[in-house]
């Protein structure tokens, strides 16, 4: 098969992420509205399913670009706004389905500073990259960026079946699923912080540039 068949594949697999995570959100909504407990099961499988085919995605194009030889510029652009959309969609709507469960405000207030720092944290490390890629500084994804990546897409699915299916745990099982969820929740908020922190030392002397040109 030709390079040219290579790149759309993958090219076409990144772009995937988008029609599959709104999928998932579809019926997750759906899945908390369905009245019977049939289709409330079924659309609570398949909106685990579209998710970690979404995960799936993510780990699968780029190791499939570097083994066809067809990494790209246009897909390491692609790459990382495909993961955000990612963030943007799952994040809010697992927000959602807490507050709409509506059975535990602290859990709905740790999720929705997860899911504001992780919208911020994208929007500041864009604007950094922005303003040193204009005095040609290298801008390419830190390892500590590509980690916290590569960690959200297994914890969104973990959070996930822990709302959907919950009410199925025995009652022993209750608090130490909750509290293995709180914990990868402040884990990775923890870890944003740190990446924003990371990214802005690295880029700082630019934005110090960038503010004292004339």
């Amino acid at each position: 098969m030709s390079s040219r068949f290579h790149s759309r594949f993958v090219n076409a697999l990144t772009f995937s992420r988008v029609p599959l995570i709104f999928a998932f959100m579809v019926c997750a909504v759906l899945g908390h509205h369905a009245s019977c407990a049939c289709a409330k099961a079924w659309l609570s499988v398949a909106a685990c399913a579209l998710m970690g085919l979404a995960g799936i995605t993510d780990l699968a194009d780029g190791k499939l670009a570097r083994r066809w030889g067809v990494v790209s510029a246009f897909g390491k652009l692609a790459d990382p706004l495909m993961d955000k959309v990612f963030f943007i969609v799952s994040f809010p709507t697992l927000l959602w389905l807490i507050g709409a469960q509506g059975d535990n405000p602290a859990h709905a207030v740790i999720m929705l500073v997860f899911t504001v720092l992780y919208i911020l944290r994208d929007q500041w490390v864009t604007f950094l990259r922005a303003v040193a890629a204009a005095y040609h500084a290298d801008v390419s994804a830190m390892w500590l960026g590509k980690v916290r990546t590569a960690l959200s897409f297994p914890a969104a699915g973990y959070i996930y079946l822990y709302l959907a299916f919950h009410h199925l745990l025995p009652a022993g099982w209750a608090a130490p699923v909750i509290w293995s969820v709180y914990a990868v929740e402040l884990f990775l908020i923890c870890l944003n912080v740190y990446s924003c922190a990371v990214y802005t030392k690295a880029y700082w002397p630019y934005m110090v540039r960038a503010m004292e040109a004339k």
